[in-house]
């Protein structure tokens, strides 16, 4: 994908939603959040990303205050995001994706950041369309990307989501299995962890599996819908699953 450009229209959706809506609606996705604070963070993260990217961070970060040019008025959010996302394409355009970088997931290069900015812009979108009362519509491509990103970077995340530690077991492994098209994913928990086994050669012999579309798999896999939720199927270690979802959460 493209995650430049991606970034942008993710963004546009997400602000064709929020313009003129109830600034204070709660956010289902996002306890305790209204859509103001959904629409703060996601550009915080956009201009965060943006001054690491411009930077060429080549460390963790000693501290994450940026200027965030916050606007005066709860009504003036969703033209802030739109300018946040212009701050962040000023930053792609002068960094090569293929640039150097420390970043804390698998990939160590600008384009993580640039990735793993898509895929905020995108879920906090659907958050954004969810608490109005919409049906968040996700284009396949970007779907699949989003479960991508999400596994891959995963057994890296539990300096901020601890839980993800207790991902272990005997080398049992899950299937995420996509019924609107090919791609699949087979996560094997080991007892010092675990990670995406790109080889396959278990899948059709895995513990347990959990079949739906990319966007449907990309929403549960971010604890945005259940298993229980009648969207997606599953079928075999129950208790496996159980672990999974209740140590996954980003």
């Amino acid at each position: 994908m493209d995650h430049r450009a991606a970034v942008a229209a993710e963004t546009a959706r997400f602000v064709a939603a929020v313009e003129g809506a109830d600034p204070a609606t709660p956010v289902p996705g996002c306890p305790g959040w209204t859509l103001t604070d959904l629409i703060r963070h996601t550009g915080s993260v956009q201009r965060w990303f943006s001054v690491l990217l411009r930077t060429r961070v080549q460390q963790p970060p000693s501290t994450r205050d940026v200027d965030l040019d916050l606007p005066d008025r709860e009504d003036g959010y969703p033209g802030w995001l739109t300018a946040s996302a212009t701050v962040a394409a000023d930053a792609f355009a002068v960094t090569e994706p293929d640039l150097p970088m420390w970043a804390w997931g698998a990939d160590q290069h600008a384009r993580f950041w640039t990735r793993r900015m898509f895929c905020e812009t995108l879920l906090h979108r659907t958050d954004a369309e969810s608490a109005l009362g919409l049906r968040p519509a996700i284009d396949r491509p970007a779907a699949v990307d989003g479960v991508d990103e999400f596994l891959v970077n995963l057994p890296f995340a539990a300096f901020f989501a601890p839980k993800v530690a207790d991902l272990r077991a005997p080398d049992r492994t899950i299937l995420f299995d996509t019924s609107d098209g090919d791609d699949r994913w087979l996560v094997r928990l080991r007892p010092d962890g675990f990670g995406l086994d790109t080889t396959h050669a278990a899948a059709d012999a895995c513990d347990a599996a959990v079949r739906g579309t990319a966007a449907d798999l990309l929403l549960l896999v971010y604890g945005r819908t259940s298993l229980d939720s009648g969207l997606v199927s599953a079928e075999g270690d129950e208790d496996l699953l159980e672990r999974w979802f209740a140590n996954s959460a980003f």
